[in-house]
This record gives C-alpha cells, structure tokens and sequence, in this order.
C-alpha cells in the first residue's frame, strides 16, 4: 500500500510540474485577433496577456466607435486566447494524474 501512496504522490508532484511547465509555455502561445474589416487588431499570450493592440487611424476621430471595436475585439481574443488555455491546462493535468479508480475527472 506503501508503494502505491509513494507512487500517487510521486505522480502528482509530476502533474504539478507539467502543468507549471504548461504555464510557462503559454506565455509564448500568441492568440491574433483583428476586427471584422481589420480596423482593430489584437495580439495577446494564451495566458490572456495583452501584447499588442494596432487601432487604424480612422477610428481615433469618433471614441465611441473605438470603445465598440475594442471591446468586441478584444473579447473574442479572451475567448480564443482562453479556450487554448484551458484545453492545454486540461491535456497537462490529465496526462500527469495517478490513475485512482473511481475518479476519472476528465473524460
């Protein structure tokens, strides 16, 4: 029984350690995102860092219209940006968790 507790926690510390690498390597993973006539266009990390935001100079003149396209922009690159973010987090805990029959959490 004592090999098996040392070999779930020996796996655990592994699937920590996976998924703080996975971390690391989402700060690299770039998520672009434009408007749709490419007005607006957005560069973050999948870890929902902002890295870059170009604004075409027509839209500097009306603020409203600005606010509206940074907004929409801006949320459909969280949402790519945090859709490859949880889909990598899941794949690193999954691949690293010792198998404990009965709790299977990510099918």
């Amino acid at each position: 029984m004592f090999g098996d507790m040392s070999g779930m926690m020996n796996k655990l510390k592994e699937a920590q350690q996976k998924v703080e690498e996975t971390k690391v390597h989402l700060n690299s993973v770039l998520v672009n995102e434009s408007s749709v006539d490419g007005k607006i266009k957005i560069m973050l990390t999948a870890n929902r860092e902002i890295k870059a935001i170009s604004i075409d100079k027509t839209l500097l003149t009306d603020a409203e219209e600005l606010e509206d396209y940074l907004i929409l922009t801006l949320n459909k690159a969280l949402q790519k940006a945090s859709k490859i973010n949880e889909n990598e987090m899941a794949i690193a805990a999954k691949s690293g968790m010792p198998n404990i029959p009965g709790m299977d959490m990510f099918k």
